[in-house]
């Protein structure tokens, strides 16, 4: 904006409003607005209360956007319409506000003054906490996917009183501490402070006459049979979301979510490395040295594979797409056979001296003994 001290559709600049330059920091800008929030408050002005009331609402506007690290930077580069639709308070969040309660008072005054608050007392519906549930599978359950039946312990909506919490064909009745507003206000100095009714927790009403079922709470807890489908990949860790399979919500608030989080046993012989296998096979030295044909477990049976000669110790060979599928997409990992060179431990008198010979003819000062080994190899495990 080429003047920032002009007036635009009716607004004036928010770094004038709030009497601070473009540079000024967090905390000049909390510290301005307390200014302005006392010295306007309309509480403090009741002689000239529409004046102190518009504003008043105008350093507020400005403080949500300027207190907005993200909506700051857009108006500093965009100006209003950088945060049309989003800044002042078409976007207004009362928590913004959280630390100005000794001016402000709670936010259903607060909202009253501006026109966000909605009219009558408050709603006591609340949405239902989340739970967790730990879920033990097997190693191949993971890998193929399963379905698994739990018991959750949860609260359900009361079937008696219908989540009211009042005695079937009675109703709650207004609360008298407020008046069936669901806060109070009282005088502290020049402002008038609004808190929640501690009669009614905000509710604007009590209950006289309690369901007996749920004792007036709304809500009974049960123990929740759900089969659970386990999908094809999981690992530990995953968390698999039940929609509402958390606790009932309050006053026809909706119910919480359900996590269900894996936890995978370890398998005997194949380890994980993300959706790749890996395991280990136990070979001879005639095996690896000559070269050989075997069979290797896999998820779905046995596979064949060629070991070539000469592999050494630690060898991998990859067999393509035998290991786990890919969790809610297409395809699988593959498995890693590692070669493990198992030494005899006990030898027979001929093993013994087969093998003394071998390590005579292959030893340097012996030259060339490469086809020499072989061959003797040969011989002796041929």
């Amino acid at each position: 904006m080429s003047n920032r001290s002009e007036v635009l559709n009716g607004k004036r600049d928010y770094y004038e409003v709030m009497g601070v330059s473009r540079e000024a920091t967090d905390q000049e800008i909390k510290k301005a607005y307390r200014r302005i929030a006392l010295q306007h408050h309309p509480d403090r002005n009741p002689e000239n209360k529409e004046v102190s009331e518009e504003k008043f609402k105008e350093a507020a506007e400005a403080y949500s956007v300027l207190s907005d690290p993200q909506k700051r930077a857009n108006y500093d580069r965009y100006g209003y319409a950088g945060v049309a639709g989003g800044g002042g308070f078409a976007g207004f969040d009362p928590s913004t506000f959280s630390e100005f309660s000794d001016i402000l008072g709670d936010f259903f005054g607060f909202g009253d003054l501006f026109g966000t608050a909605s009219r009558g007392h408050r709603t006591r519906a609340q949405r239902g906490a989340d739970l967790r549930y730990d879920l033990a599978i097997s190693f191949e359950e993971a890998a193929f996917g399963t379905k698994s039946r739990i018991k959750v312990p949860r609260t359900e909506t009361c079937p008696v009183c219908s989540g009211s919490g009042a005695k079937p064909g009675t109703h709650p009745s207004a609360c008298r501490s407020c008046g069936g507003r669901g806060s109070v206000r009282y005088q502290q100095g020049f402002l008038t402070i609004s808190r929640t009714c501690p009669h009614c927790g905000g509710a604007g009403q009590v209950l006289t006459d309690p369901c007996k079922h749920c004792h007036g709470q709304g809500r009974v807890r049960v123990e929740k049979t759900m089969d659970i489908h386990v999908p094809a990949g999981v690992d530990s860790g995953s968390r698999l979301r039940i929609s509402g399979g958390g606790e009932a919500g309050l006053q026809g608030g909706p119910s919480g979510d359900l996590y269900v989080v894996i936890q995978v046993q370890e398998d005997e012989f194949f380890g994980r490395e993300g959706d790749d296998l890996i395991c280990s096979i136990p070979l001879s030295f005639s095996q690896v040295a000559l070269g050989a044909k075997i069979e290797v477990p896999t998820l779905e049976g046995k596979e064949n594979l060629t070991i070539p000669h000469g592999t050494q110790p630690g060898s991998r060979f990859c067999l393509r797409g035998k290991g786990i599928p890919h969790l809610n997409g297409r395809g699988r990992g593959d498995l890693y056979v590692i070669a493990k060179v198992v030494t005899p431990t006990n030898l027979t008198k001929e093993q013994r001296q087969l093998l003394e010979q071998l390590d005579a003819i292959s030893r340097p000062e012996n030259g060339p003994a490469e086809k020499k080994l072989t061959d003797k190899m040969k011989e002796f495990f041929g």
